[in-house]
């Protein structure tokens, strides 16, 4: 996957590129980037890169010369790759699980992410040029790098041997349909707490059990929309009507 970065800030990557998972990940070559001064492409030598927004509205919007110009020159860059166009904005679609795979697993093999900035990106750039408009959450950021990063280390952790063990992506909360298990480590008793009998008793099938409940569970408890979304097997339908039957 290779990523082409249009921001007014390209110094804020730099640590999120060199270190941990995502560090190791560019070590090994899964991705590639580059980052693109969106001043590269100001309008005067100040690289002005607003305006007032037409109607009197209170704040600056981002003009579409700057905007086109380094997309075109971020897609150009892209070369013989099948590229997308994706802008963060709060008007776009919610950041789930589903639109990563969409971008980690399709054929899609390059992206430029335009990181927004002021009040807006004039609507003209995001009616002819941009591919897809992306929300990470109903609140509002100083900038899109952050939302960025959020979508890239969610992609970049499908990419073959990003992870140490693959099935870490694939059985994540969400990934797996329902909120994820608890999860216990060494040692077996803390401060008077002890791990879960099933989890020490190496019997696999019951193992397997505790958990699908235990999602469930959880599920119900902090996400129960996730679960009125989805058409439960026969064993999961069994379980959380017993789960139901509990509180009543």
């Amino acid at each position: 996957m290779h990523f082409e970065l249009i921001t007014l800030f390209p110094e804020q990557f730099d640590s999120f590129f060199s270190t941990s998972i995502i560090g190791r990940a560019a070590k090994k070559g899964c991705f590639t980037e580059n980052r693109i001064q969106l001043r590269k492409h100001g309008l005067n030598k100040y690289g002005q890169v607003d305006d007032d927004a037409y109607g009197g509205e209170a704040g600056m919007v981002m003009r579409p010369e700057p905007a086109t110009a380094a997309i075109r020159e971020a897609v150009a860059n892209c070369s013989d790759k099948k590229a997308k166009v994706i802008y963060f904005t709060p008007q776009g679609r919610p950041l789930n699980q589903d639109i990563v795979k969409e971008y980690a697993c399709g054929d899609t093999n390059a992206l430029v992410l335009f990181c927004g900035h002021y009040k807006g990106l004039d609507e003209r750039v995001c009616e002819t040029i941009i591919d897809d408009e992306i929300s990470i959450g109903d609140y509002i950021l100083t900038g899109g790098e952050l939302p960025a990063m959020i979508f890239m280390d969610a992609v970049i952790r499908f990419q073959d041997e990003a992870l140490g063990n693959f099935a870490s992506a694939t059985g994540d909360s969400f990934t797996s349909r329902f909120l994820e298990h608890p999860l216990y480590t060494r040692p077996e008793v803390f401060e008077g707490m002890a791990v879960p009998e099933v989890l020490i008793s190496g019997h696999h099938k019951r193992i397997e059990e505790w958990r699908l409940e235990m999602r469930l569970r959880r599920t119900l408890k902090r996400r129960p929309d996730l679960i009125e979304k989805e058409v439960l097997t026969k064993e999961e339908k069994k379980i959380l009507n017993k789960i139901k039957g509990e509180t009543k």
